[in-house]
């Protein structure tokens, strides 16, 4: 029994689901390599919170928490795009 398939990080939902509302604006649909890298970018430069039951979060954390973990994670992601952007692997 591996523990890994029994926890999550609660930011990877919502990174995700920022991720697309973000990009979901632009004229040019980004691959998934781009969104990928938003991801991994995002993720590294939040702290980890995880949890066994989703459940879990909402008893854990007040309303005024789970408020700015919402801003954090959008101003996360914006930071992030920028990044991926800037540092984007030429094609060769």
């Amino acid at each position: 029994m591996a523990i890994i398939n029994h926890i999550s990080n609660y930011y990877e939902q919502i990174v995700s689901d920022e991720i697309r509302r973000q990009l979901g604006n632009r004229p040019i649909e980004p691959g998934m390599d781009f969104m990928a890298d938003v991801a991994c970018v995002t993720l590294n430069r939040l702290p980890p919170k995880y949890y066994r039951y989703e459940v879990d979060m909402a008893f854990y954390m007040s309303p005024n928490e789970l408020h700015e973990v919402k801003e954090r994670v959008i101003q996360v992601v914006t930071e992030a795009i920028a990044f991926v952007e800037q540092h984007s692997r030429s094609e060769s």
